[in-house]
């Protein structure tokens, strides 16, 4: 903390919102590159982690590899690639103990309001009251969101006909229930997603049955949790070099998958099918494995070590593509007449965005919603001083982009240094461009928050690209004086 102004409120140069994987590398970089900088963070709940200590359903682990998803800077040292929640959460508490960032947290600290002064050139922030913390204010210079875009409070569950009249019990993946007891009972796990994919293989393991309920199929691609290249190169290369080498060669890997569907999605479409095929055997049925959408157009699901599939082979589960007509006291009424029985009911249908942890931004007194600006580099909002975000990519492990949007920041932050400037702002210009949606992805969550989401623009430096080879170049490599940021 920097000082204590005439208000007696106090005041850091950054203050970062929010302590899960973002949150933990943004601090880090701010440290090491920025070390004159005061920061704290803060966090809304009462634990670091974020998303890895908020949900607790069985079978939680990355959708993403750990030597992309992990940090730049500290290795992942488990063989395992395919991680599991408790060992992520883990990695993200050791990390912060590894380089002091943990002394550096204010829990319970959940930020509802944003105002931005340019008499004072300060951001103060009001602190929700907390049993434990009492309402508050504190001010920054500078403020980084690095709080996900995920409601931790409120998940997607739709309205389903007749849902009271079912006598077992229904639970959304959101709100697990540690002690619910499904052992030997029939499951009805609603949805094709990721949390469903993890989900369904894992419940089957000591239910009965587990029938994964699908209105459509999504893309699955079979991959071994332990990489046996990387686990290869850590026996015979120093440990950050093993690292370097794991990172380069999955973004790569990613980015050339991501490319060949956008340009070839019928033939990776096949692909994906025979591979699903070949673990099924004789048992594979297209109609489950069809999506209607092109690979890529929503986030393809990963299957570790064939866990699914293997469930399936055993009979313990099936997957019933259909839709619901209505619940009954037994389970589930189809639209095509069949009747799928439950003991439990589990709603994987989504999850709910909301940007900034629902923060208000106000700047100069007046409301800034997050409909109405647009988005600089993926990092910085037209016409908000002094403002940064962590937003992942939805093609790609999330931390690669937030990583890169932190190089990003302290860059600023150490021009503004060098320079004598106070205040950073992007200024977009309608003129010269033209405003899209800020995310081109076709998956239910991004269109339910379409009245909520930012807008880009239709070229450089406006243009989000989800691309880390381009963004790369941009954020830690292009140039800090640019037309639309403006010093002061």
């Amino acid at each position: 903390m920097t000082n204590q102004n005439n208000t007696n409120i106090p005041t850091y140069d950054v203050i970062i919102v929010g302590a899960g994987l973002s949150g933990i590398g943004a601090a880090y970089h701010l440290q090491s590159k920025c070390p004159e900088r005061s920061y704290t963070i803060l966090e809304g709940r009462a634990a670091m982690g974020g998303t890895w200590d908020l949900f607790k359903y069985p079978g939680l682990r990355s959708d993403s590899d750990m030597y992309t998803l992990g940090f730049s800077f500290y290795p992942w040292k488990n063989p395992q690639a395919i991680a599991d929640g408790a060992s992520i959460l883990e990695y993200i508490k050791e990390t912060a103990r590894e380089f002091n960032i943990d002394k550096n947290i204010q829990y319970n600290h959940k930020v509802i309001n944003a105002a931005w002064s340019d008499d004072e050139q300060m951001w103060t922030l009001d602190i929700a009251e907390h049993e434990q913390v009492p309402h508050q204010r504190l001010k920054c210079q500078f403020l980084f969101m690095c709080s996900g875009y995920y409601n931790y409070t409120k998940a997607h569950t739709p309205s389903f006909p007749n849902s009271e009249a079912f006598e077992g019990q229904i639970i959304h993946p959101q709100y697990w229930d540690t002690s619910l007891d499904y052992a030997d009972k029939k499951v009805i796990v609603i949805g094709s997603g990721a949390t469903a994919i993890t989900l369904v293989p894992e419940m089957a393991k000591i239910a009965e049955k587990v029938t994964m309920l699908q209105r459509s199929p999504t893309y699955l691609v079979n991959m071994p949790s332990e990489d046996p290249v990387v686990n290869l190169a850590k026996k015979i290369l120093p440990t950050r070099t093993a690292y370097r080498f794991a990172r380069w060669k999955n973004i790569t890997m990613a980015m050339a998958f991501y490319n060949a569907s956008k340009r070839w999605p019928n033939r990776i479409k096949r692909l994906l099918q025979k591979g699903i095929q070949r673990e099924m055997g004789d048992q594979y049925e297209h109609r489950h494995f069809d999506p209607k959408y092109d690979p890529w157009d929503q986030r393809i699901c990963l299957v570790p070590d064939s866990d699914l599939f293997d469930a399936m082979k055993t009979g313990k589960v099936n997957i019933v593509t259909n839709t619901i007509k209505e619940f009954t006291p037994r389970g589930i009424l189809l639209n095509s007449g069949e009747e799928l029985p439950a003991d439990i009911i589990v709603t994987a249908t989504g999850l709910r965005l909301q940007l900034l942890g629902g923060m208000k931004v106000q700047i100069n007194g007046e409301s800034k919603p997050t409909k109405e600006i647009v988005c600089y580099r993926g990092v910085m909002f037209s016409r908000i001083p002094n403002f940064a975000i962590a937003m992942g990519y939805t093609n790609a492990s999330w931390t690669l982009k937030c990583d890169l949007n932190c190089h990003f920041v302290t860059r600023i932050l150490n021009h503004m240094k060098d320079n004598d400037y106070k205040v950073c702002t992007p200024y977009f210009d309608p003129s010269e461009f033209e405003k899209e949606p800020l995310l081109d992805f076709d998956a239910g969550y991004i269109k339910r928050a379409a009245d909520i989401l930012p807008q880009q623009g239709s070229k450089e430096p406006w243009k989000v690209y989800q691309n880390y080879f381009k963004d790369r170049r941009s954020l830690v490599e292009g140039d800090l004086d640019d037309v639309y940021l403006v010093y002061k």
